[in-house]
């Protein structure tokens, strides 16, 4: 294949994933989004292969595991659950990072093969892009790896904190700076070693001080970082499809980061940086079996709802792992029935994702117009007469307004208590992934709906 029609074919799998990014900004288009993105990717693989032009014996091995690593991704994209795509995207976000690493390694090791010149007499340009992608893409694998124990709750949640800590990461972080610097001078294998190792450790410090509250912004940010290293690769490679795509998931990794900090009222920096969501939890847990809960069941919820004139679908993580989007939307259409309006109001950090619950209403055949975003409805329920809470907690509670010392202080949330009345299923008043109780639950207008959310959401339907 002559290079010029190969540049015109990555020119157009760039455009279809620029379409794709475009696409799946929206619910209504995300369908679409997706099917350009499969498109671009299966020209962008295609051409690469047939670029090559001498297919040697190892090209039978490379497609041997194509197909075993892609049936293992079909496989595990057909049977994973919605509550656990969080921990899915963290993990192919290491994987991602850890094929960065590989390609930088087998470049480093074997230059004459990708053109780069012969060991240690690699060209400057190109030992500078596969020293930066292979860090970046040890700090994406270590972190993503981090990310993913968290999620499965594997490993505790809870910020992990020691003395000494920021100082130590920009000591690290220095390092791979001086050492990339040297690494270019001397072209030295052990310090290429080096650099990869301390990417990694530095992959695992940066994440294990951020909080479980604040995973949806790290799962962001993670994407960005891949997409970085996948950009840093492509340099070294000369592939123009892998610069594209890399820099599109860097950049737009980036921004949603940085769009999700503002909502938050988080520092991005901070982010980048790993001190996110590292200050000390507030103590309000400690009284919490004082103090009193009033606590009903599906017929005092379906009374509230049938003399309400408005009512207020808030969905969490809840809704996500007790599958009751079906059951909530048979609810809705019922109360629709009854001539009583309906609205969602989605937080951008609902679940462990950004766009987890919209995926999940989108999949239970919810109509886009009645889904709002926090700032869009937050103003409505004051006027609302029944918020109906379906497993959300940090992002509905009052503290984050009123504890400076809480994790979750200063984050925008839904103003659910300002409804006349709150009916909040939930299975205990176990605190959410914040780790803190919810001030919510002690309200007057409250009324704790103990069970399961699908469960729960049925018997309403029932009684309604």
């Amino acid at each position: 294949m002559s290079a010029n029609f190969s540049a015109i074919l990555y020119l157009i799998s760039g455009v279809l994933f620029i379409l794709a990014l475009r696409g799946l900004s929206s619910p209504e288009t995300s369908r679409q989004g997706n099917f350009f993105g499969i498109v671009g990717m299966i020209i962008a693989i295609t051409v690469t292969f047939l670029s090559v032009g001498n297919f040697s014996s190892g090209f039978i091995y490379v497609l041997i595991f194509l197909a075993i690593g892609g049936s293992i991704g079909a496989f595990i994209a057909y049977k994973i659950p919605m509550t656990a795509m969080p921990e899915l995207v963290a993990g192919f976000h290491s994987l991602v990072g850890l094929a960065a690493v590989f390609v930088a390694i087998s470049a480093f090791i074997n230059p004459e093969a990708f053109n780069l010149g012969t060991p240690g007499n690699i060209k400057l340009a190109s030992l500078i892009e596969m020293s930066i992608g292979a860090a970046v893409g040890a700090i994406t694998f270590s972190g993503s790896v981090i990310a993913f124990l968290k999620l499965q709750g594997i490993m505790s949640g809870a910020p992990i904190t020691f003395k000494g800590q920021h100082p130590l990461n920009a000591l690290i972080l220095i390092s791979i700076v001086i050492l990339t610097i040297y690494l270019c001078s001397t072209q030295s294998s052990n310090l290429f070693w080096i650099l990869i190792a301390i990417s990694f450790l530095i992959g695992f410090l940066i994440i294990i001080p951020i909080g479980g509250a604040d995973m949806p912004v790290v799962i962001s940010m993670l994407n960005s970082y891949s997409g970085w290293a996948a950009a840093g690769i492509g340099f070294t490679l000369e592939n123009t499809a892998l610069i594209i795509t890399g820099a599109l998931v860097g950049s737009s990794g980036a921004i949603l980061s940085y769009i999700m900090c503002k909502g938050m009222n988080r520092s991005f920096f901070n982010v980048i940086l790993g001190g996110f969501g590292a200050t000390e939890q507030s103590t309000s847990n400690q009284n919490k079996e004082q103090r009193p809960v009033k606590s009903g069941n599906a017929d005092d919820a379906a009374f509230l709802m049938k003399n309400a004139s408005s009512v207020i679908i808030v969905p969490g993580y809840g809704m996500a792992v007790a599958q009751a989007q079906h059951a909530l939307r048979e609810m809705v259409d019922t109360l629709k029935k009854n001539d009583i309006k309906v609205s969602y109001a989605i937080h951008p950090v609902a679940g462990r994702m950004p766009g987890h619950m919209n995926v999940l209403l989108a999949e239970a055949n919810v109509p886009y117009d009645e889904v709002f975003e926090l700032e869009e409805i937050n103003n409505d329920f004051a006027n609302a007469d029944v918020a109906f809470v379906i497993g959300a907690n940090d992002v509905t509670n009052p503290v984050a307004k009123t504890d400076p010392q809480s994790p979750i202080y200063g984050m925008p949330v839904l103003d659910v208590e300002k409804c006349k009345s709150v009916l909040f299923v939930k299975r205990s008043l176990s605190p959410g992934y914040a780790g803190i109780d919810n001030d919510l639950f002690y309200k007057e207008n409250t009324l704790m709906l103990f069970a399961d959310a699908k469960k729960m959401t049925e018997d309403i339907t029932k009684n309604l």
